[in-house]
């Protein structure tokens, strides 16, 4: 699930400019039996399949052979929120970070004894932990100097001061179907194209 984020766009830069190392682990390597079992049934009953603690104790010591210091993150809905400010926070502490994706009910109880920060992206429920995973990768990335093309471009974005989403933008034709950029984007007034905008920008629920 992972190739298709990290292979394309500013993930695939970060990478081509050694800015950041991404990998990923599956967790069969380290299941167990012939089967290369990762989950079980739950005890006490109940549906689904639980992640077993033995095969994600062993990827995460195998992690931790690249970064011995690399912060432990279970994706999960009980965990805090995940939010701007945090991205920026851990896009600048140049830590590294393992990314647990539990699947289909969770996991065993015990991993968590891993797990340095529990992390969620909303009050909604997936199928397993790599979306989420991916997402809050993406918004470190993209933060980190060097992975975006202009020095300001994650400056002024939404929720870059926590509370204010970006003002509307406009690019060429100056009109298309009756609809006209608004007048003083096209002044060369920076002071009045800094007002407007601040005028403009939402303020988020």
């Amino acid at each position: 699930m992972f190739t298709g984020v990290f292979e394309n766009s500013m993930m695939w830069k970060a990478q081509k400019d050694e800015i950041v190392q991404l990998s990923t682990i599956d967790l069969r390597e380290f299941g167990l039996g012939p089967r290369r079992t990762v989950d079980d049934t739950p005890y006490g009953g109940g549906d689904g399949m639980l992640l077993k603690p033995e095969p994600l104790f062993a990827a995460v010591a195998k992690a931790k052979e690249n970064d011995p210091t690399a912060k432990v993150l279970l994706m999960t809905p009980r965990g805090q929120r995940w939010k701007q400010s945090l991205a920026q926070q851990w896009a600048d502490s140049g830590e590294g970070y393992i990314f647990i994706c539990g699947r289909y009910e969770g996991y065993d109880e015990r991993i968590v004894t891993l797990v340095d920060e529990q992390v969620s992206v909303g009050d909604y429920v997936l199928t397993g932990g790599e979306l989420p995973a991916m997402t809050i990768i993406d918004s470190i990335v993209r933060l980190i100097p060097g992975v975006l093309g202009g020095e300001t471009s994650a400056a002024i974005e939404s929720f870059s001061d926590g509370e204010t989403l970006e003002f509307p933008q406009y690019t060429r034709p100056e009109e298309f179907e009756g609809m006209k950029v608004p007048g003083v984007l096209l002044s060369g007034n920076h002071a009045r194209i800094a007002q407007w905008r601040a005028d403009n920008s939402f303020k988020a629920d």
